[in-house]
């Protein structure tokens, strides 16, 4: 998993609440579990005009002209501004892998849905609340000037604006340890391997007969 430190980047708007997972990514993409290939899917339903199908080209589709993310201005956008409620319906962790191959690092908005915010920190994506007040500011800022970044700092938990505004944020820390060292649940248990195979060794010699039932 990648980890999260300092981030810069263009910030992008899906102004809009209760933005669902099949919003994130449609159903029908949800046959692979590779984690990589879906960011060209991320919003398909809004992005094309047409219906998207797995393992075809997004290349020659017709775009919605009027969907955000398909606006020059926010090409190669790395921080995604929403509203409230963010990643609610249902609980499937193609969601996070959507924006992460997308190019996303962090989503911001006033609250998320419990199993999106969870499966965001496995995936090394930061979702960040702020209030409504300030991600009210964030948008207007953020349409007014084009190629307006922010600066998320994890290990301040700050979102600073080119202004030089900081917004803190509030992050459990074993969470945060993850992110800033790129633990997912595999990471945490490979921290420990060592352990593991003294273990291992340990049991084949007081319970060998467990090691020659099992070949």
């Amino acid at each position: 998993m990648k980890s999260f430190t300092l981030v810069t980047g263009v910030a992008a708007p899906m102004d809009r609440a209760n933005v669902d997972t099949d919003m994130i990514i449609p159903k029908q993409f949800l046959k692979s579990i590779k984690r990589t290939g879906f960011g060209k899917n991320l919003f398909d339903e809004l992005r094309y005009l047409d219906e998207g199908q797995p393992d075809k080209e997004c290349t020659g589709r017709p775009v919605n002209t009027e969907f955000p993310l398909n606006f020059p201005r926010y090409q190669g956008a790395t921080i995604l501004l929403s509203r409230e409620n963010f990643g609610c319906g249902s609980s499937r962790e193609h969601a996070p892998w959507a924006l992460d191959d997308y190019g996303f690092r962090s989503v911001i908005a006033p609250s998320f849905a419990d199993i999106f915010y969870n499966n965001c920190f496995k995936n090394g994506l930061l979702p960040i609340v702020l209030s409504e007040e300030i991600v009210d500011k964030l948008f207007n800022e953020m349409y007014a000037a084009e190629g307006y970044q922010l600066t998320i700092d994890l290990a301040e938990q700050v979102v600073v604006t080119p202004a030089g505004e900081r917004f803190a944020f509030e992050l459990d820390a074993f969470r945060k340890h993850c992110l800033l060292n790129g633990l997912d649940d595999i990471g945490l248990t490979l921290e420990h391997a060592e352990a593991i195979r003294a273990y291992e060794a340990r049991r084949r010699v007081d319970s060998p007969w467990l090691f020659d039932a099992v070949k």
